[in-house]
């Protein structure tokens, strides 16, 4: 087991979509021009979306309600990326092992996150806790 998380950033599963949605920004940077306001938007859009839900879930923790509402909100975002991973490999645009990869990487992010709904009592904090890192 690593260290205790701090902060967002300590989190594995924040680690790992902040990672993935680089690597997802590198390889759109290949996709056509056409689909710079369409395809490419929506997969660096949905991408960067899970981990800012993530962090927003993170500085809930104090109100379990709201911190599982966020890690919904990442669920639902890690699950649409998927969805644009999917297009951009019918189109051609990601190879089919840079899609599968990418998808088998949400895969894991979506049962880390479906675990911290889960045993959300684990991670919420008594309300007040100065939560500073």
């Amino acid at each position: 087991m690593g260290k205790l998380a701090r902060v967002h950033r300590d989190l594995e599963v924040y680690r790992q979509v902040f990672d993935c949605a680089m690597t997802q920004f590198e390889l759109t940077r290949r996709f056509p021009v056409d689909e710079r306001y369409s395809l490419t938007d929506q997969v660096r859009r949905s991408s960067r979306s899970v981990t800012a839900a993530i962090a927003e879930a993170w500085r809930k923790r104090p109100y379990p309600a709201a911190f599982v509402a966020k890690l919904n909100d990442a669920e639902a975002e890690a699950a649409e990326t998927q969805t644009w991973i999917e297009y951009a490999v019918r189109c051609r645009y990601l190879t089919r092992e840079h899609g599968a990869a990418l998808y088998r990487a949400y895969e894991q992010v979506l049962k880390t996150l479906v675990g911290m709904i889960r045993h959300a009592d684990t991670w919420a904090l008594a309300t007040g806790v100065d939560q500073r890192g």
